[in-house]
């Protein structure tokens, strides 16, 4: 099973550090960096529309609370997004791959 786990941060410096830090500490397999995209919401009763950087995520489902802790104490927004889905199918390498590359927090 593989887990998908999505952010947003104003700045891809913000988001190159999230997205490295987490790699680096074995929290996730993968991240990916999209953008700048366009974000449009409601803030404070108001519309807002913003340029963002959006970040994959892909862990192991034993990595995702350690990822999310990294992730929410290190982001830079006070409400951060933190959107998590598991992946339907995963092909049998990258699966391989991911779970190679996993560091579990220990029990």
């Amino acid at each position: 099973m593989l887990m998908i786990a999505w952010t947003t941060v104003a700045t891809r410096v913000d988001a190159e550090l999230l997205a490295s830090g987490a790699v680096a500490a074995g929290l996730a397999a993968c991240a990916q960096i999209d953008g700048p995209v366009s974000s449009f919401y409601l803030w404070e009763g108001k519309m807002e529309n913003s340029e963002e950087f959006r970040l994959t995520f892909k862990c192991l489902p034993g990595q995702l609370p350690a990822l999310e802790k990294h992730v929410l104490a290190a982001h830079p927004y006070n409400t951060p997004e933190w959107i998590v889905v598991e992946a339907a199918a995963v092909g049998e390498k990258y699966l391989s791959w991911a779970g190679a590359n996993a560091h579990l927090p220990p029990l």
